[in-house]
């Protein structure tokens, strides 16, 4: 069964990166042969129980992901984000330092919204910018995708491989700040992000035509603005009350979602927004994500995991730096090729139970998987979800962008940020 578990599973990588758009179809099914397999008398091992499903499921994970797109998706229609961009132009000199604020007013949202709809907010405003100065969006439109794929990394709710990240390592908020008495992940990923700062002022030199803004948008509806803080706020004191349950943090997600749309509902009278929030919602990554998390359960169960874990420790050969040096650099080349999710939920029981067999503390381990699978993603158009999705606005407005125009952005970025947060977490962490 061992084998024909591992079979199923190379096969559904292999659907997901030839079939991107079916990710959660593959995951599924998947899962659901594990389920009809281990019904059925063949073999000797289980490889997924029915009543394993509820157990391997992560739900906090779930729930924080459903919440946050639906306060997400309020927030963007609001109006606030533009608001924000609009006085970022007022302050800029001139086109290299409106790549520049732009990239890092995506970061930051970043480090709270989805990635992929930090694009959709920020990069439109660009590509109008660059219109009216009569130049290309491309680079300014790159430099938005791969700043806010760098900094979602930055907080639990940034990205959902940090979702990922905080459901295995039992974190909370304010652990990817301080986590046991030293400075964590939002340290290293912004460390990553201002390391860019002088690479964009190399390459945009040029680029010193002024700038002004007339645009001015107009917000109707503050109370989604008010709940983004809110909420925000409610994860980072739940960090530090003792006791609270295991799922606290997607309580808090999706509390704060239903809050938000009984508000709008009932109060604001916005029942299109109500409509386009929850239409709003990704059900494929949903499904994605629970389809993965049964398949992941159904090789553990088999020993697959196990047998992963003593290959790579044996890789490492009881050297610690090289063991790292092999998660950092390898989720870096594996990301900026294929969908860095279901790497990461593959990845983080292998890692712990790598640092179990070596009898190490994981979480170096976890914070390498992290700042490479993350930022790996940055080295080639299709290597994360918001560098699709803004090549995709780009090819929308009649810009095709090239692999080797876009890596001219995003290796440097890549190495640039992957190098510090790499240096950076084993020195604090190892």
């Amino acid at each position: 069964m061992k084998i024909t578990a591992i079979i199923l599973f190379i096969v559904m990588y292999i659907v997901m990166i030839i079939f991107s758009k079916k990710r959660a179809v593959a995951a599924i099914t998947t899962a659901a042969l594990f389920l009809l397999l281990t019904i059925l008398p063949i073999g000797d091992i289980p490889i997924l129980d029915l009543s394993d499903v509820p157990r391997v499921i992560d739900w906090n994970v779930i729930m924080m992901i459903t919440g946050t797109m639906v306060i997400v998706d309020f927030f963007i229609e609001s109006g606030m984000p533009s608001v924000i961009a609009e006085w970022l132009l007022k302050v800029a000199k001139n086109v290299m330092w409106v790549t520049i604020l732009l990239s890092l007013f995506s970061g930051i949202i970043s480090a709270f919204i989805d990635n992929v709809a930090t694009v959709l907010m920020v990069a439109p405003i660009a590509i109008v910018i660059c219109k009216k100065l009569n130049i290309s969006p491309v680079a300014t439109v790159v430099c938005i995708s791969v700043s806010s794929n760098l900094q979602g990394a930055a907080t639990l709710v940034g990205d959902t491989t940090s979702i990922m990240l905080a459901g295995a390592a039992n974190m909370n908020f304010a652990d990817f700040f301080v986590m046991h008495g030293k400075p964590c992940m939002f340290f290293a990923t912004e460390l990553g992000a201002l390391l860019t700062i002088p690479i964009m002022m190399i390459m945009f030199r040029k680029d010193k035509a002024p700038v002004s803004s007339n645009e001015h948008t107009k917000v109707t509806d503050y109370f989604p603005s008010v709940m983004m803080v809110s909420y925000v706020l409610a994860l980072i004191i739940a960090s530090f009350i003792d006791g609270t349950p295991a799922c606290i943090n997607g309580i808090i997600c999706l509390t704060g979602a239903v809050i938000t749309i009984i508000v709008e509902a009932l109060i604001c009278r916005n029942k299109k927004g109500v409509m386009h929030a929850v239409k709003g919602v990704d059900i494929d990554m949903i499904f994605l994500l629970m389809g993965l998390f049964c398949v992941i359960g159904g090789i553990k169960n088999v020993g697959v995991i196990d047998d992963l874990a003593a290959i790579i420790a044996d890789a490492g050969a009881g050297n610690r730096f090289l063991l790292f040096t092999i998660v950092v650099w390898g989720s870096v080349l594996i990301s900026a090729f294929i969908d860095n999710i279901p790497y990461v939920a593959t990845m983080l029981p292998i890692l712990g139970s790598v640092a179990a067999t070596l009898g190490l503390e994981p979480y170096f381990l976890y914070f390498g998987l992290l700042v490479g699978a993350t930022l790996g993603g940055n080295l080639t158009p299709i290597g994360a979800s918001a560098n699709i999705a803004g090549v995709g606005m780009l090819r929308k407005e009649g810009y095709e962008v090239s692999f080797p125009a876009f890596m001219k952005i995003g290796v440097p970025f890549t190495l640039t940020a992957v190098m510090s947060g790499y240096l950076y977490i084993w020195f604090i962490w190892a």
